[in-house]
């Protein structure tokens, strides 16, 4: 049962990480190499921090919160996601796979996820029921957080790589190092500097500032992969060329120059965009992009407002004119509808030869009077069994 509790909340994040990606699913041997990857560099994590705890305790023999504090930001931080980084690196950055943004944030989190799994089975196991509750809530998601910081800022490295942006790149790829080592280092300096004081009230406060610091970060990373998985785009799309959201289900196959039949929106032999006819520049980016989105940022495609003809009424208005004259308002009654004074240049004959109204059934008027006799008025529906008045059919 320990071994389940510690190994449930890495498999519930790595699901939810995985289906997150909804433009392009990554293969599954990828992933599984990247979490027995990630696995791995627990070894080289803890011979480094054995060797930082011997420098530190040799230098500050006495147990004190600034002594915890650094041992959390300037070694286990930099040892673990330094570890996590270099198996990220090594496996997909030349990765013919890694081709859409979000990737780096699947690719870091399961990196991410085999490492925090050896270690929470340690954890686990030394520490019984309570600690694999506690850390199902707090340390297996922390790691993810710092994973979802690594591959957000891994993945504008590549894209500035790929775009030969190298000032961008160098911020980005530090980014990717730098950020996920100080949200680390912050998240255990806090629980050493805590532990290693023995003021109660200091203690309770630092409880406190970690429980506060856990829900933050745990909120920026929520957002950061929604937005990520929202905004995904194709990263090997160099600047100038049209950006699209994958959606294979709408684009189907296609058919590159070369003779190759291709899925997806590069061609698998030589490289070759998918041609797209239909394209827009993003008002908000300026880049050219295809379909409903943005490439690159998201936007949506502006509307395209219909160019009218001087005089021509706006669309809201064409459906709003009034009813023709020549058709009687609906609370005219028939007898008022049949009583319309007859033109002058048209005799009485003329007038009743004329074809009748389609709204009252033909049963309801009288034979047609003859020229020079008086007109009979339609009368009331007869009730049955009664018999008809002279002159009806």
């Amino acid at each position: 049962m320990l071994f389940a509790l510690a190994l449930i909340p890495v498999i519930g994040l790595l699901i939810f990480i995985y289906f997150k990606d909804k433009k392009e699913k990554e293969p599954v041997g990828l992933l599984i190499g990247l979490f027995f990857a990630g696995l791995g560099s627990v070894i080289p994590a803890i011979i480094i921090e054995a060797i930082g705890q011997l420098i530190l305790d040799t230098a500050i023999p006495y147990e004190s919160a600034i002594k915890g504090v650094l041992l959390a930001m300037i070694i286990v931080g930099p040892a673990e996601e330094m570890g996590k980084y270099v198996c990220l690196r090594l496996i997909t950055w030349k990765n013919k796979h890694f081709d859409y943004s979000y990737d780096a944030i699947v690719y870091a989190v399961f990196t991410s996820l085999g490492f925090a799994a050896i270690e929470n089975v340690g954890y686990v196991y030394s520490g019984g029921l309570s600690t694999a509750l506690m850390r199902m809530f707090t340390a297996v998601p922390g790691h993810t957080c710092f994973a979802v910081f690594m591959g957000y800022f891994y993945s504008k490295a590549k894209y500035a790589s790929i775009t030969n942006n190298k000032s961008d790149y160098k911020k980005y790829n530090a980014l990717s190092m730098i950020v996920p080592i100080i949200t680390h280092g912050i998240y255990d300096a806090i629980v050493l500097g805590a532990t290693a004081t023995e003021e109660i009230l200091l203690a309770g406060l630092s409880l406190l500032l970690w429980i506060a610091y856990v829900v933050v970060m745990f909120i920026l990373a929520f957002i950061t992969v929604l937005k990520s998985a929202k905004n995904d785009f194709c990263i090997v799309t160099l600047p100038g060329s049209v950006q699209t959201i994958y959606n294979p289900a709408f684009l189907g196959t296609w058919t590159c120059g070369c003779g190759t039949v291709n899925q997806l929106n590069f061609c698998s032999k030589c490289g070759s965009q998918r041609p797209f006819v239909d394209t827009w520049t993003c008002p908000g980016c300026g880049t050219v992009s295809a379909f409903k989105f943005c490439g690159r940022c998201g936007c949506p495609r502006p509307q395209v407002q219909p160019q009218m003809m001087p005089g021509q009424p706006a669309p809201q208005q064409m459906y709003q004119q009034p009813a023709p004259q020549q058709m009687p308002p609906q609370h005219m009654s028939s007898q008022q509808m049949y009583q319309q004074p007859v033109p002058q240049h048209m005799s009485s004959q003329q007038t009743y030869q004329q074809p009748m109204p389609q709204q009252m059934p033909p049963q309801q008027y009288g034979q047609m009077p003859q020229q020079g006799q008086p007109q009979i008025q339609p009368q009331a529906p007869q009730q049955p069994g009664q018999m008809p008045p002279n002159g009806m059919m």
